[in-house]
């Protein structure tokens, strides 16, 4: 019998770090193509921070979490190998929902054709859930300006490098948060920042004032921690604020306490939470903004690659540590 590898989740995080304890690597039996489907060899898949809400047991959340005893949630790229369906033929690269495991049986729902002739890691980096999550929430929420200026957190991760390289190309001044000089470095002499805070070294309150002589107007946020305080003293009126995630909380059993809200009244701010779940139906027209910048080589990535499926059950501990440098994605 034929089999193929994958990972379920057998166990829910605590507040440690992520372990083999939480998995299970199983072999699973080949399956039958039927008629209205098809057959994926997965090549690369993506971690992200939503995955830690994924593994939790938060009923509540905007998504259901992963069953215990199911294969882990994730986005990756594949090609076709076997085909029952009008749609999709052998050679076809798609991406989407396929989880942790080496082959995905899809009818095609929840899939898309890959047409860029771009390597998977770059398709990974850009096109997928990190270009689409900064694409919806800069724009939709963040509604940016030319002449304003966005502080965006978590800076140098896959989505606010694009967030960043997104606000640049629209005439924005902006300005990031980084955990390392080296990720200061690359976001101001690679991909074009006007200026970055390196949140472990940097006077917060200073550095900011010193940045954003002009205030904030638009603050993309993705890692929570003190930053957050010193930004929403630093908003301007009607200012937007894109609460896209908060991984410096994600593990406390008692996350900081949120800022004063006098300010929200005084200078109407508008804050938004949001979640690309609730928006998947809205991919073919994010990817149609999103595209013409990538095309024009607005938008730079890199990615951390790591080797071997079992590598992604302690690569999430990256998100923590701060040690990647670029996308996260394992190839499989």
């Amino acid at each position: 019998m034929t089999t193929y590898t994958a990972i379920n989740l057998i166990a829910r995080p605590g507040t440690g770090p992520i372990g083999p304890e939480l998995f299970e690597v199983v072999q699973v039996a080949m399956p039958t193509v039927a008629e209205g489907q098809f057959l994926v060899k997965q090549n690369h898949m993506s971690l992200d921070p939503a995955m830690f809400g994924w593994m939790s047991a938060d009923t509540e959340s905007y998504i259901p979490p992963v069953a215990l005893g199911d294969v882990m949630r994730s986005s990756g790229i594949g090609e076709v190998v076997e085909s029952q369906h009008a749609d999709f033929k052998v050679g076809d690269r798609v991406m989407g929902m396929m989880g942790w495991k080496e082959y995905h049986l899809s009818d095609g729902a929840g899939l898309n054709k890959v047409a860029a002739p771009l390597p998977d890691e770059a398709i990974l980096s850009v096109f997928a859930l990190p270009g689409l999550t900064a694409t919806q929430g800069l724009y939709s929420i963040g509604k940016p300006k030319s002449g304003e200026t966005l502080v965006v957190s978590g800076a140098a991760g896959s989505v606010g490098s694009i967030v960043g390289q997104l606000a640049k190309a629209d005439g924005l001044r902006v300005i990031g948060v980084v955990g390392s000089d080296e990720k200061a470095d690359w976001i101001v002499n690679e991909l074009g920042f006007d200026g970055a805070i390196n949140y472990k070294t940097d006077n917060l309150s200073e550095k900011l004032a010193e940045l954003t002589p002009s205030g904030v107007d638009v603050y993309f946020e993705n890692t929570g921690g003190p930053i957050q305080h010193h930004v929403f003293e630093r908003m301007n009126a009607h200012g937007r604020i894109v609460v896209c995630g908060l991984i410096a909380d994600y593990p406390k059993q008692n996350p900081d306490l949120a800022p004063n809200w006098i300010p929200i009244i005084k200078k109407r701010l508008t804050i938004q939470g949001f979640t690309m779940p609730d928006h998947f139906g809205e991919i073919p027209a994010l990817l149609t903004k999103l595209t013409p910048y990538v095309m024009q080589g607005k938008i730079k990535h890199r990615a951390h690659v790591l080797e071997g499926l079992e590598s992604a059950i302690t690569g999430l501990n990256l998100f923590f540590t701060g040690k990647n440098k670029g996308k996260l994605i394992v190839k499989i």
